[in-house]
């Protein structure tokens, strides 16, 4: 046994990402028995999923933005103003949705440009920029239509959304799974491979096995559970959401720029230590303007796919959406002081965030009681990251 303990102990785990993850099969169970088996329905797995895409598409960016030592509060009212945009040049301009979404991206660029110029070349605190954004683009989105809601009927764009035509079927569903497993093996055959051609030491095999194992278990049971989802009047069962797989690409090609890019490497860079990258040569001005843009596009991305699923472009689109992505930012271990996170970690943070509030909806929780809780929560994730870099001596 304490072989097992002490092979554990040397194998490269995140053990923050091993404790959220039991923290959110925890709430996972404890809602399901006081639901009465509800909560761990394909139904409600399926209605989780797609909600979360939306917070999950922006919390992966919002991770390096506070990693870089920066913050945005203005993502729920760009994602609104975007929205309504694009819903607005579909519904009353008559623009197809492909055009009426290069516009919208545009836009989120440019006002991305506008308040990253403002905190890269000025040197205005994001804090404050943004602050000021979270008002202003709010009242954009007002601007734009009217106040008036602005209806989506494209049936292709609506599929973007999820919804009852939404997912990709039972069949590519299960064909989609088992790349993703094939992958994860890979994954783990090369990496030992690499490591005995340049005599690196390696895990013992069995938890190479266990470390591959579960994944693979997570993604075979999440695509079990999306293909067991039948809307009633419909002959096939869903499969996986549509946007969930926009989310799964979104995050793998963030953590593709985190680990094989040199601006992944710089944006940690200069988390660790601004004035150290500037003095190494790590251009600092232009790498946080890219990553404004960079938060552009995804707020764009999240855009569509929440207007997609909502059929409409509204004023109070993505209100709240700030707490959301932060609050999953740093509950899937992003330190707010920069430095460090992860894009798994926002994952992982955003489904706990939509357990939490979809837990409690099925036990009729008032919205009150629920804003105070999720606020809680996050405050009790802060609190957690201070106290477990004090124990394991992290900066």
């Amino acid at each position: 046994m304490s072989g097992i303990v002490q092979s554990l102990r040397q194998a490269e785990l995140d053990w923050r990402m091993v404790l959220m993850g039991g923290v959110l099969v925890a709430i996972a169970l404890a809602f399901n028995v006081l639901t009465g088996g509800i909560f761990l329905s394909p139904e409600n797995l399926y209605n989780i999923a797609q909600q979360t895409a939306v917070v999950g598409i922006v919390a992966t960016v919002v991770v390096l933005i506070i990693v870089a030592r920066h913050i945005d509060l203005s993502v729920g009212s760009v994602m609104g103003f975007v929205g309504v945009l694009v819903a607005y040049l579909m519904y009353t301009v008559g623009w197809s949705w492909p055009a009426a979404s290069l516009a919208g991206l545009a836009v989120a660029i440019i006002v991305s440009v506008y308040q990253g110029a403002l905190t890269a070349l000025l040197g205005v605190p994001s804090f404050v920029v943004t602050l000021g954004g979270l008002m202003s683009f709010r009242g954009a989105a007002f601007l734009v239509a009217d106040g008036k809601t602005q209806p989506v009927n494209d049936e292709f764009f609506q599929r973007l959304g999820g919804g009852y035509d939404g997912a990709i079927g039972v069949t590519a569903s299960w064909v989609l799974a088992g790349l993703m497993c094939l992958a994860i093996v890979l994954g783990v055959v090369q990496k030992r491979r690499m490591q005995a051609r340049f005599s690196v030491p390696s895990n013992p095999l069995w938890v190479d096995a266990l470390m591959a194992a579960v994944p693979i278990v997570i993604v075979l049971g999440f695509a079990a559970a999306m293909n067991a989802y039948k809307i009633p009047n419909k002959d096939a069962p869903q499969g996986i959401p549509i946007p969930v797989l926009i989310w799964a690409a979104v995050a793998l090609v963030l953590s593709f720029i985190v680990r094989r890019t040199r601006f992944g490497r710089y944006v940690y860079a200069m988390g660790g230590n601004p004035d150290a990258a500037a003095l190494v040569g790590i251009p600092v001005k232009k790498v946080t303007l890219l990553l404004f843009v960079l938060l552009g596009v995804l707020i764009t991305i999240a855009s569509i796919v929440s207007i997609a699923r909502l059929n409409a472009g509204t004023n109070s689109l993505g209100t709240g959406m700030e707490l959301y992505v932060i609050a999953a930012a740093v509950i899937g271990g992003t330190a707010l002081a920069g430095g460090s996170g992860s894009i798994v970690g926002s994952v992982l943070g955003a489904l706990i965030m939509q357990s939490l509030d979809s837990g409690m909806l099925l036990l009729d929780v008032p919205i009150g009681h629920r804003m105070v809780i999720i606020g809680q929560v996050l405050i009790a994730a802060v609190v957690f990251d201070v106290l477990y870099r004090k124990w394991t001596g992290e900066q």
